[in-house]
């Protein structure tokens, strides 16, 4: 990607406020331009790696100096857009509530509707073509999630919120439940300043993660992280964390439902992020029952599907092993025993013996 240059009849100011319009009409809920020099952020990731809290992500690490320096990643960067877009659905079930029903299965509610990644990549795109009809062919490369790029460090310095002990992104005026996606691109525009913290001395996320995955103020070790452990691992999860992880069977919001921010946080009238087959509260019985071709029917255009059925097995077993004991949850277990994986039949088998103690 080579520099771009602006046509001489166009003001730099004039094009950013006719992006945020754009923005708007494509409804993003937020758009902010990221300076992108993060020296102290690189050196945050870095430890973070060096620490081994990325766990099984080893793509974490295979790009080198890529993640942290946008200009070597798209060589030509001298900018980068940063985009908000709301996620949490309206008319959902209660997210407190449906923790609290152990024989419901918990799903993290940005994974309730339709994949973000496709939702989010299509926008950028139009807002790019959009520039593009202004400024004549430039250099550019949408992200949502899918290349190295540190997005909360930019989305802090395009001024889009701080990033919060529990490490997620945080607007004073709109919580934290939101999907972020970035272009990079050759064009010089001026960048808006970054967002202040203001967490203060609240530490209400860190007492909250079941697992005590927040080890520190702005420091996740992902190895205990619920979402990393049903979500991300591929493997075994870990005895040690089964018990904690309750009836979460595809990530965790519990860091971000009791952030205090949360309270200005509002419903997402994106009609592509509304709760599909009934997945904010289902019965962790009837979810188990899922043939593979079922998953792949319902799960189509999801999220979740990218973890699969067998992954989709054993974490509802690991949540039928935490439901109360009746006859219906053995019996829903036992029909799984002799399944082909031996990673479902290790987990049916530990939920099994929880009730059997029990």
């Amino acid at each position: 990607m080579t520099a771009s240059a602006l046509p001489a009849a166009l003001d730099a100011n004039a094009l950013c406020a006719s992006v945020r319009a754009w923005a708007e009409e494509l409804r993003l809920t937020g758009l902010g331009i990221a300076s992108i020099d993060l020296p102290a952020d690189e050196a945050h990731f870095l430890e973070w790696l060096r620490l081994g809290f990325n766990g099984e992500m080893a793509y974490m690490s295979r790009h080198g100096s890529k993640r942290t320096r946008p200009a070597e990643l798209i060589p030509g960067t001298v900018s980068c857009i940063s985009v908000r877009m709301d996620y949490w659905p309206q008319d959902v079930a209660d997210a407190t509530a449906t923790l609290a029903d152990a024989n419901i299965g918990y799903v993290s509610r940005y994974a309730l509707g339709r994949d973000y990644h496709k939702v989010l990549r299509s926008r950028l795109q139009d807002l790019c073509d959009r520039i593009q009809v202004a400024v004549g062919p430039f250099g550019h490369r949408v992200f949502t999630d899918s290349a190295p790029v540190l997005e909360k460090a930019l989305a802090r310095n395009a001024g889009l919120g701080w990033i919060g002990k529990h490490t997620n992104l945080i607007d004073a005026k709109a919580g934290s439940y939101f999907f972020l996606g970035e272009i990079y691109l050759d064009l010089k525009l001026p960048a808006d300043e970054p967002s202040s913290a203001h967490c203060g001395t609240c530490s209400a996320c860190m007492p909250a993660c079941p697992t005590g995955a927040i080890v520190a103020p702005y420091r996740l070790d992902a190895r205990r992280c619920i979402s990393y452990l049903t979500i991300e691992l591929t493997g075994t999860i870990p005895p040690e964390f089964r018990r904690a992880i309750g009836n979460r069977i595809y990530g965790c919001d519990d860091c971000q439902l009791v952030c205090p921010w949360n309270k200005f946080a509002r419903p997402s009238a994106e009609k592509d992020f509304a709760v599909r087959h009934g997945l904010d509260h289902s019965q962790l019985i009837d979810l188990f029952a899922w043939s593979e071709a079922g998953f792949l029917e319902k799960t189509s255009g999801s999220a979740i599907r990218r973890i699969g059925h067998e992954r989709w097995l054993r974490n509802i077993a690991v949540a039928l092993g935490n439901a109360p004991t009746s006859a219906a949850v053995v019996a829903a277990l036992t029909s799984r025993a002799g399944h082909p994986s031996a990673l479902v039949r290790e987990h049916v088998s530990w939920a099994l013996a929880q009730h059997q103690s029990a």
